[in-house]
């Protein structure tokens, strides 16, 4: 099957922990030259990869404006999605509409994450064209630790070894029949057992297999609260 890759860019969040305003939509740079939003520099990072197609948004459903956060010349270029109740059924809203395209594989990025570079997306395209499963991390540079919460009282259960912890980042990349079928699967759990699933890695490494890391970046950082747009 011919290699034909979508992506997926989720900014279906609440963005609760910013204190206001919705952090994709926040302006990031302003400039004679440039305005764009959180959103709008994600897009621009991905616009110079043709291949990616179709390029699929998911949003909160009350969002009709979305549009206007992107700069003009990429307005036409995107498809948007309404998100669910959390993070994995806004994915998999994303991934049936999808469905009627003849997509091999698919890329799913944090809509937060607005300094990817283009060696890095790259780098996870490559990749994904000879293993299923892919996704960025980045090594730890402090010791975790496994901890217990007893009333408020932290206590360390387990000291884990800093060498076999890493952070993931996105994008992720997978097959994309797979990813749909373990989303299905993660459904299916979901409302039986009622889990909660943190990241697509995580779905496919339930109910497919192994996801294979390779090096992040450690400027690809996901906005979550207020100062992290401090000297963007």
């Amino acid at each position: 099957m011919e290699t034909s890759i979508a992506l997926i860019i989720c900014a279906a969040g609440s963005s609760s922990r910013m204190g206001g305003g919705k952090k994709e939509f926040l302006p990031l740079i302003k400039s004679k030259e440039k305005n764009l939003t959180v959103l709008g520099k994600v897009m621009e990072s991905f616009s110079s990869f043709s291949d990616l197609s179709p390029l699929v948004i998911t949003l909160p459903p009350a969002i009709t404006n979305a549009e206007e956060q992107l700069p003009l010349s990429l307005r036409n270029k995107a498809c948007y999605v309404k998100g669910g109740e959390n993070r994995r059924a806004s994915v998999y809203n994303a991934l049936k509409f999808l469905k009627s395209y003849n997509i091999s594989h698919v890329l799913i990025h944090d809509g937060a994450r607005p300094w990817i570079s283009t060696e890095l997306i790259k780098s996870i395209i490559d990749e994904v064209k000879k293993c299923p499963a892919v996704i960025p991390g980045i090594a730890l540079t402090e010791t975790p630790k496994d901890i217990i919460n007893e009333g408020n009282n932290y206590y360390i259960k387990k000291h884990l070894k800093r060498k076999d912890i890493f952070l993931a980042q996105t994008p992720q990349a997978f097959a994309f029949p797979d990813i749909l079928f373990a989303h299905e699967k993660a459904l299916e759990r979901e409302k039986n057992e009622n889990m909660e699933y943190t990241d697509d890695a995580e779905i496919w490494s339930e109910f497919i297999g192994r996801v294979k890391m390779i090096p992040g970046d450690i400027a690809n950082k996901k906005i979550t609260f207020p100062e992290d747009l401090k000297g963007a």
